[in-house]
């Protein structure tokens, strides 16, 4: 399972580049425009330059409207910056057609620019809540759209977690989902150390903090802390290895 933190600009991306030993993926967003709120694009770039080369940088394009057009500008805008992983939140996205229709765009406009470049369809736990695209039609609509990868988040930060809104089992789901499409699988949104031992269990590819590594655990007001950082990574690898071991005695 990779790690992926979220600082909220360059001063606390250098904080992560202090436990990069730590983190697999440095990720760029601005918290106060939303859950995957966009930053700009010199802040991508200063951060892609202040991280080390072998660590890549994600970027959020924002909780997008359904304006196609809109969001492949801005993916690539994102990507010319410097950022690797582009996540887009389908915020205004009513119906998995609407969903294929922006992220298609988005494939189009990033791999023309950069092939390599690993594009990430996001939904989010609490889709009843803002009325968009079902969490388990985002494997599908990832699929179809030629996205490398299948996340969730949770769009409302009101203290509640991804396991609040959608229980383990479903999850796995859709987990299993994304990897039978072929696709990684990335679940985030107020993720807690208590939560790795379900996250490693459902074969979790990806998982996205910001909260669990800030002071105070505030996404908002508290800041990254390298001492956390290495605290959670450090969770994540005795619950891989528990499983692992846990899986070998089984079989």
């Amino acid at each position: 399972m990779l790690l992926l933190i979220s600082p909220d600009g360059v001063e606390e991306a250098l904080d992560c580049v202090k436990a990069a030993q730590h983190l697999d993926i440095v990720d760029v967003k601005k918290p106060d425009e939303g859950s995957l709120g966009a930053n700009f694009p010199w802040v991508i770039r200063e951060i892609r330059e202040a991280v080390p080369a072998d660590k890549p940088v994600s970027a959020t394009v924002g909780d997008v409207p359904y304006k196609p057009g809109t969001v492949a500008q801005a993916a690539l805008g994102a990507v010319v910056s410097g950022a690797t992983y582009i996540k887009v939140g389908l915020y205004g996205c009513a119906t998995p057609d609407q969903a294929v229709d922006v992220m298609r765009g988005v494939v189009r406009a990033v791999k023309d620019h950069r092939p390599d470049a690993f594009v990430v369809a996001s939904g989010y736990a609490d889709a009843h809540r803002i009325g968009c695209v079902n969490p388990l039609a985002l494997p599908d609509i990832a699929r179809r759209s030629g996205s490398d990868a299948a996340m969730l988040d949770t769009a409302v930060k009101d203290g509640t977690r991804l396991f609040d809104h959608l229980s383990p089992e479903t999850c796995e789901e859709f987990v299993r989902r994304a990897h039978d499409a072929g696709l990684l699988a990335a679940l985030a949104g107020s993720v807690r150390v208590e939560d790795l031992g379900a996250l490693t269990r459902i074969g979790t590819d990806i998982v996205g903090v910001r909260g669990a590594v800030c002071e105070g655990g505030d996404r908002n007001a508290g800041r990254i802390r390298p001492q956390l950082v290495a605290a959670f990574r450090a969770e994540m690898d005795r619950h891989a290895a528990e499983h692992t071991a846990a899986v070998t005695a089984a079989g």
